[in-house]
């Protein structure tokens, strides 16, 4: 059994939607595989904006900083434009510097695929950075694209392949976008030269969402720009089941602390209630942040039991099932009690 860090902190999020139901799971499967972990909750989300008049309040940031890792399901935005609010999520990235989102993406056990792919994004800048300007019958966004970012990206992308087949993909649009993403595509190739012992190639962005529908195979390590990574990162998603198994990461520089995970799916207001959400992508953030904080042996059990599910059942309709949301979250929290009760009763230390 691992060691590491036996009495983290962990902060939850509130989030909006489905993530109550879905945070109570998260959190009993975290208790399960690190007994010791401590919880803490902290409001964030568009109902926190309609209680506080803001969506992240500075304890919640207080209480994202000095916690080891956080953990977030989802928040609910507003469609139109609504006065003070800004996106936690968003807030948090910038202010914890959680620059780079890991998002991976495999076939389910059972459909025989070949599907392994790792979507780093670029996670603070670009069309994302919050700069929009408004005239009478005029919008302006602004992209910006920094050398910084673009370098730091690159090299956490190349470190990541390393760690796996070598090749890297670098997706733009610097035929169009020409500074911009001029600027992103050389210093990307540049920093994974640096990096060395790499396979990279490059696409276009809209290249590379159709060959991830239709060929997703191909790719192993894909590195982007914000806005890109959030919408490629949804349609690798088809390849692993469909955004309710969907997982990410997001991370600051090693050794630096800061962490967030979360699930790819949004709030689901239409699933509240209902008993139908899939709880599998809120427990895969949660093995991503039981491997974060140095326990291995947990991580992978819970993603045992996860695959486990998947394969045997329940599953929730998404998946062809009649599970709901609690008797597949029960099923897999059972077998990872089983899994490492039994290996504490077998440890011979």
């Amino acid at each position: 059994m691992s060691t590491l860090l036996e009495t983290p902190l962990v902060c939850f999020l509130t989030g909006d939607g489905i993530s109550t139901e879905l945070n109570a799971f998260a959190a009993r499967a975290l208790r399960i595989a690190i007994p010791g972990a401590l919880l803490e909750e902290a409001p964030a989300g568009f109902a926190t904006f309609g209680a506080f008049g803001t969506a992240l309040p500075a304890e919640s940031l207080a209480a994202a900083r000095r916690a080891d890792a956080c953990f977030l399901v989802a928040v609910g935005s507003p469609m139109v434009p609504t006065s003070g609010y800004r996106s936690p999520i968003v807030t948090l990235r910038c202010e914890l510097d959680l620059f780079a989102n890991i998002r991976p993406v495999q076939s389910l056990p059972q459909s025989g695929g070949k599907v392994d792919l790792v979507l780093v994004r670029e996670n603070t800048e670009g069309m994302y950075a919050g700069r929009e300007t408004t005239q009478p019958g005029r919008c302006v966004a602004e992209r910006v694209i920094t050398e910084r970012a673009s370098r730091r990206i690159a090299r956490f992308a190349g470190q990541i392949a390393q760690k796996r087949s070598g090749r890297v993909t670098i997706v733009h649009k610097a035929n169009v976008l020409r500074e911009t993403c001029g600027l992103f595509r050389t210093t990307a190739f540049d920093e994974l030269e640096k990096v060395g012992g790499l396979q990279v190639d490059e696409l276009l962005v809209d290249n590379a969402a159709l060959q991830l529908v239709a060929n997703p195979e191909r790719f192993d390590v894909l590195v982007t720009t914000n806005l890109f990574g959030d919408i490629l990162s949804d349609v690798a998603a088809h390849a692993g089941g469909g955004l309710g198994l969907v997982t990410s990461a997001n991370l600051g520089s090693p050794g630096q602390g800061g962490s967030l995970f979360e699930p790819v799916h949004g709030s689901a207001p239409d699933l509240v209630g209902t008993h139908r959400a899939n709880p599998i992508a809120t427990l895969r953030a949660m093995a991503m942040l039981v491997r974060h904080l140095g326990f291995e042996e947990e991580a992978q059990a819970l993603e045992a039991a996860i695959n486990h599910t998947i394969v045997h059942g329940p599953c929730t309709p998404d998946l062809g099932g009649e599970g709901t949301t609690a008797s597949v979250s029960e099923a897999i929290l059972a077998r990872l009690y089983a899994h490492l009760s039994n290996s504490l009763s077998t440890d011979p230390s």
